[in-house]
């Protein structure tokens, strides 16, 4: 038992790590990161390999949308505006700003804190976030131009 608990200890560090290499290689850094398992079996991340440990490069997959698009699906949620985000998203921050400039009312799921919602968002078919929700639209990532065409119709 001791050992499964160990176990999930070090996955969720192994989580912890991931997130953080994400959130710094999404500022546009071309750097590469490596990860190594040192004498007492702690994971560790790096940029640097390290000269005294077997390492293995680790290649990144920044789970966000690079652009809009648009889908006819089959929920309708309404005047409601929904969007399913993550704490360390910038076009979900970007978004968040624009619906508080202009007073757009908006509930906001974040995946990665909420069970429910991650459910709700893996339903979607979903594979990056912010997933945004207007009526029967569904907006992939966010621009202003992509989110007024949604929601002003």
């Amino acid at each position: 038992m001791r050992e499964n608990h160990q176990k999930n200890e070090a996955r969720k560090l192994k989580t912890f790590y991931l997130l953080l290499i994400l959130v710094f290689s999404s500022f546009g850094a071309a750097a590469e990161i490596y990860k190594w398992v040192d004498e007492n079996g702690k994971i560790h991340f790096g940029d640097r390999r390290p000269t005294n440990q077997v390492s293995d490069q680790v290649k990144l997959k920044i789970n966000t949308y690079e652009s809009v698009s648009y889908d006819m699906s089959t929920f309708d949620v309404g005047e409601k505006v929904i969007m399913y985000s993550a704490s360390w998203c910038g076009f979900c921050k970007k978004a968040r700003q624009y619906f508080e400039k202009n007073d757009i009312d908006y509930v906001e799921y974040d995946i990665e804190k909420n069970k429910s919602a991650k459910r709700a968002y893996d339903k979607l078919n979903a594979t990056g976030v912010p997933v945004i929700l207007v009526g029967k639209e569904r907006m992939n990532g966010f621009s202003v131009a992509g989110f007024r065409r949604i929601y002003e119709q």
